[in-house]
């Protein structure tokens, strides 16, 4: 039986090739697209999950609103952790990691630097799966100056593995690192990514009982069905027990009266699952996915693959129409009908474990660049293939089974009499399933047409918009490693008639910045707290980014001592109640510190823009750590290899390290450039799937009505009437799927853009441009079979007759 309909399954597949290849080759593109997004799904999804007791870990995250903005902090206070344990008996266990930056290491005469430090307690590994090659993993860094180095770091430093005991020199500090333990590598999808683990013991902060200070990520190993709502009331009592006698002390104003203001303030509980795709905080350990792209993304790959077994399902009726006679055949001959359906759904399984290889195929080849437009580092080598085989065995079953099931059904119940005089007839109905089908391909279609024009036009606004300051011609170069010879590079580099202003600060407005939270109160009432954001620049700041003062002067060394003064944005004059009136008013910070201001800059974004301008405030200093270079030149390769070389001339073992301010701004959103790159493609991948439905129907509906069209010729009619004609259905069901996905792919669309503070307005041209897309390529699909059919011999389609 088996052996039977395979030779019958494949002379269908060599008398129907071309059918059968556009068939395939359809289902395989959309499998393909599904696996893809499946893999960026199920990693996404997969972050922190490594973790033995990932369901039982919570992290402990600071929230809060005062006048000036919110505060979402991934990190807390110094003893946060230690009260925890002590107050909640939900509370199993406690840790806190504090980063520690990229020192250098010396190892013998070698110097070591990129790797990335942090500060743990000793019950970090408690917490925490991270396997240990060599060492104890529970006393590792018990005590001070012991660390726990990554099995990658022990290579590149010792060549080895086998190095506990053995010591690490960190540049500028006299005290050694023992080297107590080696953990294997941190998985790439962990939400902190570090090389080295250190003792906490030696960090005397890390001993202070102050509430009124930050820094510190504290982790929670719960107690097994512990409700985190109940325990978020327990730890909201015990934040107000412990805050509250210390901040008068802090803010110079009661905890209760803080409260009675408006503002709030307080601890929440982040499961570790969450961290990845549900985060909004700052100071995170690093960059967060977005939980509302993968539901785009998902159910991009739902809908690719029901466009892919929609069009199986048409093309398999229209080239059964060929088969109709055979079935007659086989039916005057005694096959039932129940053996006819398992023979087409046969044919159709094995179809789709073609395509199904084939797409195997596609991901394998595809996979590479889906992980350099996707950012992700998806091998296939760390697959579980022996989950993997048998889930796409039962997956090309359950898609073989889908869109073969009415093709089946359809080629079973034809009429073997009517059949064999050549009497089967079209459909007289005008609006059919396979009808309804395409209207739902196209709809697919033009809603992501749609959606791809919003998310460039986006994209373009953002590239485009006004910032307040100027990106481009701005290198920034990391300077402290130069140390006490800063000022000196400075003053040499400014002597360069190719650069027009050098300012010595850390502080910018795109890529990675120093940032501070800064809380005031305006004109000595204490009652009026506000919080914002401050800036230490110099005197050059302002200048060298391009910005525009809208009151009063910038900081200058011609009115003696600035460090007092403040230049605040328009943003905080206006919250503060002082727009076109605020120099000569003042600000006091919570160590009672006055500063007057002097000036008012224009709003710049600081941010990125999915945030409104904030409040924000420049403070003079003399602090840096890196040089803003404002450059006047085309030739500016010429310029940085001087940069480099006067920077060489100084003693420095960190080598010139410069990047450009437009480069930092676009990294900024690097994630909706992706995200367009991907839904372009995808939406392009869809289009081109849905037009094989498209096509398949234009063949069914030109093989039905052959004998219409050869009558036609005989009586008269052109062929370019006739093509027409047969276009002119096509492109209804077309004009039907734009008005069905319009209001669908607007409110989408509408939500998304909603993450934006400063977005575009959506227009009728959009649509327009989608909707004529979709008809012109439909019209192309289709006229392609509409001609060939018009310019075929009536003689050919009568003669039958």
């Amino acid at each position: 039986m088996i052996k039977n309909n395979l030779k019958i399954a494949w002379r269908n597949l060599r008398r129907n090739s071309s059918t059968s290849i556009i068939n395939i080759t359809g289902l395989a593109l959309g499998i393909a697209i599904c696996l893809l997004i499946s893999l960026y799904v199920a990693d996404e999804f997969s972050f922190d999950r490594f973790n033995t007791n990932a369901d039982r870990i919570v992290r402990v995250v600071f929230r809060g609103t005062v006048k000036g903005g919110t505060m979402n902090e991934a990190h807390v206070m110094p003893p946060v952790a230690a009260t925890m344990k002590a107050e909640l008996t939900e509370v199993q266990e406690t840790a806190r990691l504090r980063q520690g930056g990229a020192p250098l290491f010396l190892v013998g005469d070698k110097i070591f630097r990129d790797e990335q430090m942090a500060y743990v307690d000793a019950s970090f590994f408690k917490i925490f799966t991270l396997p240990f090659i060599k060492g104890d993993a529970n006393t590792a860094v018990k005590m001070p100056y012991t660390a726990v180095i990554s099995e990658s770091m022990a290579r590149k430093y010792f060549g080895t593995t086998d190095v506990v005991g053995r010591d690490l020199t960190i540049k500028g500090d006299q005290n050694r690192l023992k080297i107590t333990g080696v953990m294997k590598d941190i998985p790439s999808n962990s939400h902190f990514h570090f090389d080295i683990f250190t003792s906490m013991t030696a960090l005397e902060d890390s001993r202070s009982n102050s509430w009124m200070t930050s820094e510190y990520y504290t982790y929670a190993l719960l107690a097994e069905n512990t409700s985190l709502k109940n325990l978020e009331k327990n730890l909201a009592t015990l934040f107000d027990k412990h805050v509250g006698a210390q901040f008068m002390a802090g803010f110079g104003m009661s905890y209760e009266d803080y409260k009675k203001s408006g503002n709030t303030i307080g601890l929440y509980l982040q499961p570790l699952t969450d961290i990845h795709l549900h985060s909004n905080f700052g100071y995170d350990l690093s960059p967060s996915g977005d939980i509302r792209y993968i539901y785009i993304f998902s159910a991009i790959a739902l809908f690719m693959l029901l466009i892919a077994t929609i069009n199986f399902m048409n093309l398999s009726t229209a080239s059964g129409f060929r088969r109709s006679r055979e079935v007659g055949v086989r039916k005057v001959l005694g096959a039932d009908r129940q053996s006819l359906i398992r023979q087409f759904l046969f044919e159709g399984i094995l179809l789709t474990y073609l395509a199904l290889f084939l797409a195997v195929g596609i991901v394998l080849l595809a996979l590479p660049l889906f992980n350099q437009l996707s950012g992700k580092s998806i091998a296939i080598q760390q697959l579980d293939f022996a989950r993997i085989i048998p889930l796409l065995l039962a997956f090309g079953l359950l898609v073989g089974l889908f869109s073969s099931t009415y093709s089946a059904l359809y080629l079973a119940a034809f009429n073997p009499l009517t059949v064999l005089k050549g009497r089967l007839l079209r459909s007289t109905k005008r609006f059919n399933l396979r009808s309804s089908l395409v209207v739902f391909q196209f709809m697919i279609s033009v809603g992501l047409i749609f959606c791809t024009v919003v998310v460039i036009r986006q994209l373009d606004y953002m590239r485009n918009i006004k910032l307040g300051y100027e990106k481009e011609n701005v290198i920034v170069i990391q300077s402290w490693p130069l140390g006490k010879n800063e000022k000196t590079y400075v003053k040499l580099l400014s002597e360069d008639s190719r650069v027009k202003h050098i300012s010595r600060s850390s502080y910018l407005p795109a890529g990675e910045t120093n940032n501070n939270n800064f809380f005031v109160y305006p004109d000595g009432n204490t009652e009026k707290w506000v919080k914002t954001l401050r800036y230490d620049i110099d005197e050059e700041y302002i200048a060298a980014m391009g910005m525009q003062l809208n009151e009063g002067r910038n900081f200058s060394k011609a009115f003696g001592n600035d460090t007092l003064s403040i230049i605040v944005n328009e943003t905080a004059a206006k919250d503060l109640g002082w727009k076109g009136k605020s120099l000569g008013h003042t600000l006091t910070n919570k160590d009672n510190k006055t500063y007057r201001v002097v000036g008012v800059v224009k709003d710049f974004h600081f941010k990125s823009l999915h945030e409104p301008i904030s409040p924000l405030v420049m403070v003079l200093s003399d602090q840096a750590g890196s040089l803003i270079v404002k450059t006047q030149t085309k030739d500016t390769e010429a310029l940085i290899k001087k940069l480099k070389a006067v920077y060489d001339s100084f003693p420095s073992d960190i080598p010139f390290n410069y990047s450009f301010l437009d480069d930092r701004y676009a990294q900024t959103y690097q994630a909706e450039v992706k995200t367009g790159k991907l839904l372009s493609i995808f939406a392009g991948l869809t289009i081109f799937v849905a037009c094989l439905g498209l096509f398949g129907l234009a063949i069914f509906t030109a093989n039905q009505r052959r004998k219409e069209i050869g009558i036609r010729k005989v009586i008269g009619a052109s062929v370019p009437g006739i093509t027409g004609m047969l276009s002119a259905e096509f492109i209804k069901l077309v004009l039907i799927a734009i008005v069905i996905s319009s209001p669908i792919a607007w409110w989408a669309m509408y939500k998304w853009l909603e993450n934006f503070a400063y977005r575009i307005e959506m227009q009728w041209w959009m649509f327009a441009v989608a909707g004529l897309i979709a008809v012109l390529i439909a019209l192309l699909t289709v006229s392609s079979q509409a001609i060939k059919a018009a310019v075929a011999n009536p003689v050919d389609s009568l003669r039958e007759e």
